[in-house]
């Protein structure tokens, strides 16, 4: 199992970084597919998908608004002019009402095959993977130096989990939340949080600011500080799929990714970090 899961980690990482460095419609393409097979994870694990029966009406509509939202964010970045994002804030703001509306659309005129409560995890679902993601493209395409400043997602999400990991299985004794999640400590919490200060202080020391303009610039304790509050809510994020399963007693989203799961048990913390990352830097940088 530790082999199979190693050797998934390391295609997974490589495929990131193919992923991330090419950008553009290659990076949209793939986190659209990504976007859809979350999506289908959860509404499989939250009910809205029906055992035994194909893919029902909730969930075509949920996968079609999902590529349509990449579509139109990458049409509306390719034309955005000098990083511009003022013209991006309005497409995820029609994007979140229009696709309240069409599931309200699809819940009358086909009442009463879906339940409200159905309805509403659909939406929440189409929310929660598929826009909170795309906040990866947006900024590697979206913002100057996207190219460098995308990784820090990663850090504080992959990075922060494997320095909790490693502080955990060494000095771990408190339970954190022994329901949720029975093999994460407080010390590894702790770890984790610490790891990813000090991987962002670092990736700004040494990358960040020695390859951008003298303008945009980084301060190395404003980057720890993102770097520890991106750690604290990479791990809500975890948490919070770990509870969505424990809800609806399964193990795996998913076996797409042999050793870890499906996308759902491999993105859970990456999903969350990125809008958090995202608002950071619009605070941190100039």
């Amino acid at each position: 199992m530790f082999r199979t899961r190693l050797i998934s980690g390391i295609v997974l990482v490589l495929l990131a970084l193919v992923t991330i460095l090419t950008g553009g419609w290659v990076l949209a393409g793939v986190l659209c597919a990504i976007s859809v097979i979350a999506y289908r994870e959860l509404t499989k694990a939250t009910g809205v998908h029906t055992d035994g029966k194909g893919i029902n009406g909730l969930e075509i509509t949920g996968s079609i608004l999902s590529i349509l939202y990449y579509i139109v964010l990458f049409l509306c970045m390719v034309r955005m002019e000098a990083y511009d994002l003022s013209v991006v804030y309005p497409v995820i703001a029609i994007a979140v009402i229009l696709s309240l509306l069409v599931f309200m659309f699809v819940y009358v005129f086909s009442f009463p095959k879906f339940k409200a409560n159905q309805v509403m995890t659909a939406y929440f679902e189409l929310l929660y993977a598929p826009v909170l993601l795309s906040f990866i493209f947006i900024i590697r395409e979206g913002w100057q130096y996207g190219n460098y400043l995308v990784w820090l997602i990663f850090f504080c999400s992959w990075g922060s989990d494997t320095c909790a990991y490693c502080v955990g299985v060494l000095f771990g004794k408190h339970k954190m939340t022994p329901k949720l999640s029975p093999k994460k400590s407080v010390e590894g919490a702790i770890g984790g949080v610490v790891g990813a200060a000090l991987l962002f202080g670092l990736y700004t020391h040494f990358v960040i600011n020695p390859f951008t303009d003298e303008v945009f610039r980084i301060h190395w304790g404003s980057a720890m500080c993102l770097g520890a509050i991106g750690a604290l809510v990479s791990m809500v994020g975890d948490l919070a799929a770990s509870a969505i399963k424990r809800d609806h007693a399964i193990k795996d989203y998913g076996k797409l990714i042999p050793g870890h799961g499906g996308i759902m048990d491999r993105f859970d913390s990456v999903i969350i970090a990125a809008p958090l990352i995202f608002i950071g830097l619009a605070l941190i940088t100039p």
